[in-house]
């Protein structure tokens, strides 16, 4: 389900989330359905236990799962996180275009090379 790159320079609790974001985004881990816990992820890739918990912390505040007292987590409705998610990405999108007009990138070169990876990504 997740691998650690211990070669990456990020702290392995912004791995974990990153992984279970992608998981959750993608379709894979579906609405409603229970994360394992702290203790048995933690156990599973052989971390720290406060890691995982970090991790969950941070998903759950960025709204892609939610706790139940006792019971554990579990993956939020995609609605709960999307808007606010498409809202990162779009303020990411205009600082990205601010850079390129800053360094003389024109408008066509720019789109052209944003359907260029596009259409990367999609295959």
């Amino acid at each position: 389900m997740i691998v650690i790159d211990y070669r990456d320079k990020r702290p392995i609790y912004e791995q974990v989330e990153e992984k279970l974001s992608k998981l959750v985004v993608q379709g894979v881990l579906e609405t409603d359905s229970k994360l394992p816990s702290v203790r048995a992820l933690a156990i599973e890739l052989s971390i720290n236990p406060n890691t995982i918990q970090r991790a969950y912390t941070q998903l759950e505040e960025k709204g892609y799962i939610y706790t139940i007292k006792g019971k554990g987590n579990y993956v939020s409705p995609k609605n709960d996180w999307i808007e606010e998610r498409k809202k990162m990405i779009l303020e990411e999108m205009r600082k990205v275009v601010n850079m390129a007009k800053a360094v003389g990138i024109e408008k066509e070169e720019f789109i052209g090379r944003v359907e260029e990876v596009y259409r990367e990504e999609m295959t």
